[in-house]
């Protein structure tokens, strides 16, 4: 496998990393910085320093782009420019609808991999970083089905889970899980340093739940200020609902109601339990094979289909037909329940299914 990255810093660097040493793979890389290269080229996250962009993938099978999130969109029009047309090109941004939307070649599938690191740069990168973490991935309904299913297939080797889902889900989701959880730790710190006043004073002994929920703040502006302003609208949005229930909770403590306030608290537990559950959830493995026609999209059409429908694709693989002209799509679903309701959805299409 010929692997291309764009952008080597600890994200780039760990999935160069992970394809020499997992998949014994050769990999080019490209950043604006020589340094950087340079340094990327020491540890081995690399096999090649492009000397240009265009240089670091002509001749790739698959390409990274680990840019930030605000020129996404610009570099990966430049990487599909020069890629080969038989390359499937991806990103690493943790928001997804802005560089989804400004992209309509069949060989580009958005992606973000739920991995990361209190520290950046190449010199922190890892080949395990990946290692049983979800990796999404945001493809059109045009993608090309081939090139999707190598993309699935190369993140599964990397050690990571592929889940798909279509952007403007993943954008929502993670202003919720993600994103607010930061603008909640950056007001959290403020309101404590806040409350220290102008004099000085020590601050007084905390317990762990300050330092877990006040973990992330001032993350990297570097990174962040293109995540908040992005994904701004959908971040807003969950900012309303939260101040909402902070006003509910106000006002059951202005009213001394220790019914509402239990209630609210109680609720919070249950909320917490089925998240975890939803979270934790597993079980056997079940394959179905569909028989398609070898039109644009249909993999990618049916495996954002299933996603809508919270089924998640443990793994997937092409069998065409000799003559191109149709094939099988073979995919693995977990557990019996979401098996089943795959298997009628994908029926419900008008496509031949069956439970191997």
């Amino acid at each position: 496998m010929r692997v291309a990255v764009v952008g080597v810093g600890l994200i780039g660097g760990s999935i160069g990393l992970a394809a020499r040493e997992r998949l014994g793979g050769t990999v080019s890389g490209w950043s604006r910085s020589r340094s950087t290269l340079e340094r990327a080229l020491e540890l081995g996250a690399i096999d090649r320093a492009g000397d240009s962009l265009a240089d670091a993938v002509r001749d790739a099978e698959a390409v990274f782009v680990c840019a930030p999130v605000g020129v996404l969109p610009d570099v990966v029009r430049e990487v599909l420019a020069a890629a080969p047309e038989d390359c499937v090109v991806t990103d690493a941004g943790s928001t997804k609808r802005s560089v989804v939307e400004a992209t309509v070649d069949p060989r580009f599938v958005g992606g973000h991999p739920l991995a990361g690191a209190e520290t950046a740069g190449v010199e922190h990168a890892r080949a395990d970083l990946f290692v049983d973490a979800t990796w999404y991935l945001t493809p059109t309904p045009g993608a090309t089905g081939v090139l999707f299913e190598r993309l699935h297939r190369l993140i599964r080797e990397l050690g990571a889970r592929p889940a798909t889902i279509d952007a403007a889900t993943h954008d929502t989701m993670l202003a919720a899980v993600s994103h607010l959880p930061h603008v909640f730790a950056n007001v959290l710190v403020a309101q404590a340093a806040s409350a220290l006043g102008e004099d000085g004073e020590r601050m007084p002994a905390t317990g762990p739940s300050f330092r877990d929920a006040t973990r992330v703040a001032g993350a990297n502006s570097a990174i962040w200020t293109d995540i908040y302003l992005a994904n701004r609208d959908a971040l807003i949005e969950q900012m309303d609902g939260a101040i909402t229930r902070l006003q509910d909770v106000r006002a059951a403590l202005t009213a001394a109601d220790p019914d509402a306030v239990t209630a609210w608290n109680d609720a919070a537990r249950e909320d917490r339990r089925r998240l975890l559950e939803a979270q934790l959830a597993g079980g056997p493995l079940y394959e179905l094979r569909v028989s398609v026609p070898n039109e644009p999209g249909v993999v990618a059409t049916l495996a954002l289909e299933l996603a809508r429908a919270g089924i998640d694709i443990a793994d997937i693989a092409l069998y065409p037909t000799p003559d191109n002209s149709e094939g099988v799509i073979a995919l693995w679903i977990t557990g019996e329940e979401p098996a089943a309701r795959a298997e009628s959805l994908v029926a419900e299409r008008g496509y031949p299914v069956a439970r191997a």
